[in-house]
């Protein structure tokens, strides 16, 4: 069984255990120990054999030998993180009605900002930036409730700042953000500021991702190759392939061709053997495209000269900026060896987190070195009373009264009552507690409280925050409906997933 329940410490990683995707396959390392040979190898591909060059570690290649500038260690001080807060948020949908994307609860306990600000700051990257643009109220937040960093005390000259998409000089300022580039060519002046100037790398991030990541080993990998631009990248199967950007390299890591999401004869043309990469002939002959992660780093000068420029309509990273700079920059791929997973839709974002619940998840938030951190709550431990509770993760200050949790992620201040059973389902919890009295007035009126009322079942669904589900009320999704709509009912339906709304009312008897 693996149940987690109990309070939290301030900035603390929740007590859960995370996530499957399809996992990544782990790379098979053929060559000497990475730091060996970091100074003869001009490859960015992480635990890869140095890179794909497959020589027995002993032999020098021809590179080799050649004279090999020093290797130069590169601090967090000279890298600033740009996270980018993401659109409008469609495929995420209805989970995005009144939220940034960046926003949206993930685990129990988190939200999906968390995951790249913990991994800065794991890295002891410090100087961050969140760009925001749709539904930031919740997200700025909880970013200023969670990460001030000491309110300038002891954190040297570290900073976490948001940057709200907003109107400046000129015509090109009357706009919104037009993309992920554009959203940061808006604000390339503050790398003109002179507390930047010592920034010599900006690493480009994503806010809707699952993974754990060490970016400073990403840039000095892009230090020691001499790239312009890295781009992070996974293994990926053919099933998937088209969902991302999907790119080709030469045997020294440079990326050669870069397609954003292809169909048809333009993705068959993408096929990359990954056995150079060092994978397995068997592993390779499935994970057989090699896909971006949304993730970059650019030399601080060369982003600047880019988005002003070279590429000064440029709207997007993965379908413009980065495919054109290909041909006339040196842009290296680095090969993630680890977890990852695109939680960008329903359908992947509803599976991620039951993969939480997992014995032995491909992710988890128990990692004691690199944690996963979030806002300080100060909640009580969660009550269990007289409960069945299998293979799920239950968070802070929920009350578990005589009820059937089965495979299922149970949020804050989560109520279940008598004879309730869940089910393959994630609750995100409320964000506030009724008290008894109001729960008693509430139901005397013939209303419903917050929470799942008496011998409710529900099944394969997703539960928005403060939703008010009542008595024998029955969410199965019977009839296998791929999508519906019914707002006005409290509830969509997205690839065969209900999703219960954020403060939905669901009366007593209703049957889904």
């Amino acid at each position: 069984m693996a149940t987690s329940t109990g309070p939290m410490a301030p900035h603390a990683a929740c007590p859960f255990s995370p996530v499957v995707l399809r996992r990544a396959p782990r790379l098979v390392r053929l060559a000497a120990p990475r730091r060996a040979a970091a100074a003869t190898t001009s490859c960015v591909l992480t635990d890869a054999p140095q890179g794909i060059k497959m020589e027995p570690s002993g032999a020098p290649s021809p590179e080799s030998s050649t004279v090999v500038a020093p290797r130069r260690d590169v601090g967090p001080d000279t890298v600033a993180s740009i996270i980018l807060g993401g659109g409008a948020g469609t495929r995420l949908f209805p989970l995005t009605r009144t939220r940034a994307k960046p926003a949206v609860p993930v685990g129990g306990c988190y939200r999906l900002i968390d995951i790249p600000m913990s991994n800065c700051i794991n890295s002891k990257i410090n100087k961050i930036y969140v760009l925001t643009q749709f539904n930031s109220q919740s997200l700025n937040r909880h970013i200023a409730r969670t990460y001030n960093f000491g309110e300038g005390v002891g954190f040297g000259n570290g900073f976490v700042e948001v940057l709200a998409a907003t109107q400046t000089a000129g015509e090109s300022g009357k706009r919104w953000f037009q993309g992920t580039a554009d959203a940061v060519r808006q604000f390339l002046w503050l790398f003109e500021d002179a507390r930047l100037k010592r920034i010599e790398n900006i690493l480009i991030l994503s806010g809707d991702h699952l993974y754990r990541m060490d970016y400073m080993d990403f840039v000095q990998k892009h230090v020691d190759s001499g790239a312009d631009i890295s781009v992070a990248c996974v293994p990926m199967d053919e099933s998937r392939a088209s969902d991302f950007g999907l790119m080709k390299t030469d045997r020294n890591g440079r990326i050669t061709d870069f397609l954003e999401k292809p169909k048809g004869e333009s993705l068959k043309s993408m096929v990359v053997d990954m056995e150079i990469f060092g994978l397995s002939p068997e592993v390779a002959n499935v994970y057989n495209y090699l896909a971006s992660m949304g993730i970059y780093v650019f030399k601080t000068d060369v982003l600047l000269r880019l988005l002003r420029g070279h590429y000064p309509t440029a709207n997007d990273f993965g379908s413009e900026v980065i495919p054109m700079a290909a041909k006339d920059y040196n842009v290296q791929a680095y090969l993630f060896d680890g977890y990852w997973e695109d939680i960008g839709t329903i359908k992947s974002f509803f599976e991620a987190n039951l993969a939480l619940t997992d014995q032995s998840p491909n992710f988890h938030f128990y990692e004691p070195v690199k944690p996963i951190f979030t806002s300080p709550r100060f909640l009580p431990p969660t009550k269990v009373e007289d409960c069945k509770v299998l293979n799920s993760i239950v968070s802070h200050g929920c009350f578990l009264t005589e009820c059937s949790v089965e495979h299922s992620v149970i949020g804050i201040r989560s109520r279940l009552q008598p004879g309730v059973q869940l089910k393959d389902t994630m609750m995100m919890g409320a964000d506030y507690y009724q008290t008894e009295a109001e729960r008693f007035s509430e139901l005397s009126d013939g209303k419903v409280p917050v929470g799942v009322g008496e011998n409710t079942k529900i099944r394969n669904c997703i539960i928005d925050k403060n939703a008010r589900i009542g008595k024998n009320v029955v969410i199965m999704n019977s009839e296998n409906v791929q999508e519906a709509d019914r707002p006005s009912e409290g509830y969509y339906i997205r690839s065969g997933i209900t999703v219960v709304l954020k403060n939905a009312v669901i009366p007593d008897d209703t049957i889904i």
